[in-house]
C-alpha cells in the first residue's frame, strides 16, 4: 500500500531522515517508533504530500505523492500531532468543512458526517464551538476529519500526546475498531501504546530505521530468548561444578555476595527453558536455591538499546517541530 524509497530530508546542514526506505501492507497496524527527534513527524508529513522530500520518494498504491497529489492524497486521512482545527467553529460546522474539502458527494456526506460522528463519539458535542472543548474531545475531532472519506490508510502522529489515562484508553479504543477496516500507522514515542495496539513495529532513531518486525519477533530476535537467574546457598566453585552437568547450558555470570549466597545469571544454548533441569540439578546435590526466575528483554529494554546515543537535537530546536 505504501512504499518509501531511499527518503531524504535535509534542514539546512542536518540531515533528518537518512535514506529511509520501508514498505507497509494492507490490513495491519504499525507502530513508528522512536525518542523525540527521531524524525517520524518528519516522515510522516512527506507520507502524506505536507513536506517535500530532499531524495527519494513515497507510492500511495502505486500515485507519487509528489506526482499524484490527489490520488495519493485520496487513499490517506491524516492527524497530524497538532489537529488542524477552526477554533471558532462548531464540531459540525468543521467536519462539514473537512468533507467539502475531500470532495466527498453531497448525497454520502451526511450519512458519512454521522458514521464518523457516531465512531469517535461526538455526537452531543457537534454543536459546540471546538474551542470550547475537551483536548480529548478535539483529538476526536481531529480523528473524525481523518476518518472522512473512509480512506484505506489512517496516519495518526501522536495521537494521545497530552490526554488523561481515560481519554488514552478511549482514543485506543477507537484505534482498535479503526483497524477493523483500515491500515493505520500510529506514531508515538510512548511504548506502552505500540505495544497495545501495533501488529508492527518500526524503530526509527536518528532519521534511520534501525528495527522492523512484529513485537515479540523483535523482543526474541534482538532481546534474545531470556536469562534464568539463581541465587543459591554455597561457594561460586560449586555452583560452576553443578551447572556443568545441566544439559543446555550457556554463557553464565556469577556474583559472590561473600556471606555464603552466590547469584548467577545463566542463558541457555538453545533458547529453551531450563529452570526445570536447574531445580532438580540443585536438589540432586543438596544445595539450596533460595531464587529463581527467568527474565525476558522488554520493547522499553530493546528500544533503549538502539536509540541510546543516537538522539538528535530536541523538536523546539530545529524547524520548529519534531523532526
Amino acid at each position: 500500500m505504501i512504499e518509501v524509497q531511499n527518503l531524504v530530508k535535509m534542514y539546512g546542514k542536518h540531515l533528518a531522515v537518512d535514506h529511509l526506505s520501508f514498505t507497509i501492507e494492507k490490513g495491519q497496524v504499525y507502530g513508528f517508533l522512536g525518542p523525540n527527534g527521531a524524525g517520524k513527524s518528519t516522515t510522516m508529513n512527506i507520507m502524506t504530500g505536507y513536506l517535500g522530500a530532499t531524495e527519494g520518494k513515497v507510492l500511495i498504491n502505486g500515485h507519487d505523492i509528489l506526482k499524484e497529489p490527489e490520488a495519493a492524497k485520496r487513499c490517506i486521512g491524516y492527524l497530524p500531532e497538532q489537529p488542524p482545527l477552526y477554533m471558532e467553529m462548531t464540531v459540525l460546522e468543521y467536519l462539514t468543512f473537512a468533507a467539502e474539502l475531500k470532495k466527498i458527494p453531497s448525497s454520502e456526506r451526511e450519512g458519512q458526517l454521522k458514521a464518523v460522528m457516531e465512531l469517535t463519539k461526538l455526537q452531543d458535542v457537534s454543536m459546540r464551538l471546538i474551542q470550547n472543548l475537551s483536548k480529548g474531545y478535539k483529538q476526536r475531532v481531529g480523528l473524525a476529519q481523518a476518518i472522512l472519506g473512509f480512506p484505506e490508510i489512517i496516519i495518526l502522529d501522536e495521537p494521545t500526546v497530552g490526554l488523561d489515562p481515560k481519554q488514552i484508553i478511549e482514543i485506543r479504543e477507537m484505534i482498535r475498531k479503526l483497524a477493523k477496516n483500515h491500515t493505520v500507522i500510529l506514531s508515538s514515542h510512548i511504548l506502552a501504546e505500540v505495544r497495545e495496539v501495533c501488529d508492527y513495529i518500526m524503530i526509527i532513531s536518528g532519521g534511520k530505521l534501525v528495527a522492523s518486525d512484529n513485537p515479540e519477533n523483535l523482543e526474541k530476535k534482538i532481546g534474545g530468548d531470556g536469562v534464568t537467574e539463581i541465587q543459591v546457598r554455597a561457594t561460586v566453585e560449586e555452583v560452576k561444578e553443578i551447572l556443568s552437568g545441566v544439559p543446555g547450558m550457556g554463557k553464565a555470570e556469577f556474583t559472590d555476595h561473600k556471606n555464603g549466597l552466590v547469584t548467577a545469571k545463566i542463558e541457555s544454548s538453545a533458547g529453551q527453558d531450563i529452570r526445570e533441569e536447574l531445580f532438580f540439578a540443585f536438589a540432586g546435590k543438596g544445595v539450596p536455591l533460595l531464587e529463581l526466575t527467568r527474565t525476558k528483554t522488554t520493547l522499553e529494554e530493546i528500544f533503549l538499546e538502539l536509540t541510546q546515543g543516537n538522539i538528535v537535537e530536541s523538536e523546539e530546536q530545529i524547524d520548529g517541530g519534531d523532526i
